[in-house]
């Protein structure tokens, strides 16, 4: 099930496209080390072009096969094991970092025009997380929001949005 955002626009996308390359100009964009080589050398253009022209799932979808076939998880008790790669985790790296892009766009967005941002479920959860369910509704701060989304690439922010991996949570303008 794809994401609802509720903002997505030409004027957003190209916003988007301003952060993608904010981030590849202060070698600061995102490559997962669960990418192979040669997915971690595609992946700036895959995302670029799907923020153009696509969604997360179009971005997933380019994502497939781009990926190492194990990775190391940690332990319990100390210590790395090898593990097999999730099957959705095209999906998860995809859905992830289109919303972080999305919603960098919408806070350079708010700043110009003055509006703010209001937190929403863009994706439908069978189990919402309890903390995912008490932030929708709330308004955040939007210049600590785009400062925070900036400074922490992949998935844990100071502020907690997007909430991790799978939380469905976006923003929109109001």
């Amino acid at each position: 099930m794809s994401f609802t955002f509720k903002n997505l626009t030409d004027e957003t996308r190209r916003y988007m496209v301003e952060e993608v390359n904010y981030d590849l100009q202060n070698h600061s964009l995102y490559l997962s080390d669960r990418l192979s080589h040669m997915g971690k050398s595609m992946y700036p253009d895959l995302l670029l072009q799907n923020i153009q022209n696509g969604n997360e799932e179009t971005l997933a979808q380019a994502l497939m096969g781009k990926f190492n076939p194990t990775y190391l998880r940690k332990k319990p008790n100390g210590g790395y094991t090898s593990a097999a790669m999730p099957n959705n985790q095209h999906q998860m790296l995809a859905e992830g970092e289109f919303n972080r892009f999305y919603i960098r766009a919408l806070c350079r967005i708010a700043l110009l025009t003055g509006k703010k941002l209001k937190i929403y479920r863009a994706k439908f959860s069978q189990t919402p997380r309890i903390d995912s369910q008490r932030m929708i509704g709330s308004f955040i701060d939007v210049e600590q929001l785009l400062l925070d989304l900036r400074k922490n690439p992949g998935t844990d922010t100071a502020l907690g949005l997007p909430p991790g991996p799978n939380s469905g949570l976006s923003v929109e303008l109001v």
